[in-house]
């Protein structure tokens, strides 16, 4: 195996100290699984009950696949610009810095460190340990699931401490697992019916349900809301683009790649998933359509066939949400080390681990932070009915009820409402930077400049609006968490002037 080139400083960031680097240790491959794995995790399998009760109807379910697919595209073309430009680890925040300033880069940092990341991260081993408690037929209480989430992510944020090599090899293995599964389950029902399966019929694409919302535009929003949390996680290899070899050229290849695989897979599994299911079918099966399809699909040729199908089909969701896990926390504690890195956080979080050469510092605070993210939403669903009495609570909810979500529901919409704000401003960003910067060298230039990026942020204003009333709950409190990252910014570069030496810097 050949040796990982060193990464060379940039004049675009702060100060580089005498002291150990990240490794550019991640080939095209890597990238490439990086990219799909990140993104392939529990919204195909868990999402595709709500999209159906928000939507009704297959044409509504197909088209919100394809256009959120297409957002994707669209945003991997401007981001291919900026991480060619700017192949720097934390990936969004050195761009929203270089376009915005620290303070609007520290905001974006402060909410993927303490809220956004850490939720995907808790929302993911939710799913995990609730597909093990289900293919083992165990009744796990919210306090045991809480600790079998914890032991989940601190076992993988040790692997990832280890070495990003070890963390790369997981992504990849896990990545290649799931998405050939995926694969196959998206081909099986067609190669059944060929075969003369009675269970996969055409005509289930014809039917349909009274959707919850009446209006078009609030359904479509809706379930481009479940979709986009599947596609959540398209700009993944950007954080760790620092580690990623020949980064001008095999970052924007991955993106691409990466994006492509997931719009044909997830496409192909909702017609797969609606071939052999109603569409009330897959409304009651809630987040277990794809176990529901395979045990009708193999029902015919027996019981013990279909039930084997089934927990081969509960393994590979187990399998696609701890990748879901481990790449989070690969990607994740990247976008905190520049911030120390930078000296607007704490600098002992953009320390390198002098053996592993890792973040290893920023890995471990990231997994404590969806640890307790994990709680905290527990609780929140555990004690939602004395929660609910507060009139404070009523007006911020705008009358959505704890009772009718769940905790992977208030985790997953949280992230997508919060993350598509500066996935909008780092779009935003090729415009700013193309106007102050004229002069970097850019490898990669956005196809369709100024078109695609002005599209993207329209369409996600919009996107933003829609979920703002139609999910009070997610969008509140998102944008509350966002603004409450301001006060400490200032607070802590008070506190860095006033103790320059104080040992929990890092100085």
């Amino acid at each position: 195996m050949s040796q990982p080139e060193p990464v060379n400083p940039s004049p675009l960031d702060p100060q580089v100290e005498s002291r150990p680097g990240l490794l550019r240790a991640l080939g095209l491959g890597m990238a490439v699984a990086v990219v799909v794995g990140n993104v392939i995790g529990s919204g195909i399998f868990f999402k595709p009950g709500a999209i159906a009760a928000d939507a009704g109807s297959f044409p509504m379910i197909i088209s919100t696949w394809v256009v959120g697919g297409m957002l994707c595209i669209l945003g991997a073309l401007c981001f291919a610009e900026l991480a060619a430009m700017l192949p720097r680890a934390g990936g969004p925040y050195v761009y929203i810095r270089e376009a915005y300033g620290r303070p609007a880069a520290f905001l974006f940092g402060f909410n993927e460190f303490l809220f956004s990341r850490p939720a995907a991260i808790g929302a993911l081993s939710v799913a995990f340990i609730e597909s093990l408690a289900a293919a083992i037929g165990w009744s796990v209480g919210i306090p045991v699931k809480v600790l079998l989430a914890w032991g989940m992510i601190g076992s993988v944020a040790w692997v990832n401490i280890v070495g990003v090599i070890w963390g790369g090899r997981l992504q990849g293995l896990t990545t290649l697992i799931k998405g050939g599964f995926l694969f196959l389950v998206g081909l099986a029902p067609f190669v059944f019916a060929a075969t003369g399966n009675p269970e996969f019929s055409a005509a289930n694409y014809s039917t349909s349900i009274a959707p919850e919302s009446p209006s078009f535009l609030a359904q479509f929003s809706l379930v481009l809301l479940a979709v986009m949390w599947a596609y959540d996680g398209w700009h993944g290899i950007a954080p760790v683009a620092e580690e990623i070899r020949d980064p001008q050229k095999n970052i924007p290849r991955a993106l691409f790649l990466g994006v492509g695989i997931l719009i044909f897979l997830y496409v192909l599994a909702n017609f797969a998933y609606h071939g052999v299911l109603t569409m009330q079918e897959v409304k009651d099966a809630g987040t277990t359509a794809g176990p529901s399809m395979v045990d009708k699909l193999l029902s015919p040729y027996g019981a013990d066939t279909a039930r084997l199908g089934v927990a081969a089909m509960g393994a590979v969701v187990m399998c696609s949400t701890f990748s879901g896990i481990n790449s989070n926390l690969l990607l994740a504690p990247r976008i905190v080390f520049a911030m120390g890195r930078d000296g607007v956080f704490f600098r002992t979080l953009g320390k390198v681990h002098v053996n592993y050469r890792t973040p290893a510092v920023a890995i471990a605070t990231q997994a404590v932070m969806a640890m307790l993210m994990v709680l905290a939403t527990a609780i929140i669903v555990r004690f939602g009915s004395a929660l609910e009495q507060s009139e404070f609570v009523q007006q911020l909810l705008g009358g959505e009820k704890f009772q009718q979500t769940t905790i992977f529901n208030i985790l997953t919409n949280f992230v997508v409402f919060s993350a598509s704000i500066f996935y909008a401003l780092c779009v935003l960003a090729v415009f700013v930077l193309r106007r102050k910067y004229p002069d970097w060298e850019r490898p990669y230039r956005t196809w369709g400049y100024p078109v695609v990026p002005a599209v993207f942020v329209a369409f996600y204003a919009w996107f933003l609006w829609q979920i703002y009333f139609g999910k009070p709950l997610e969008a509140r409190l998102g944008l509350l968490i966002i603004a409450s990252g301001l006060p400490v910014y200032f607070a802590y570069q008070f506190w860095a002037r006033r103790h320059p030496d104080n040992p929990l810097d890092g100085q």
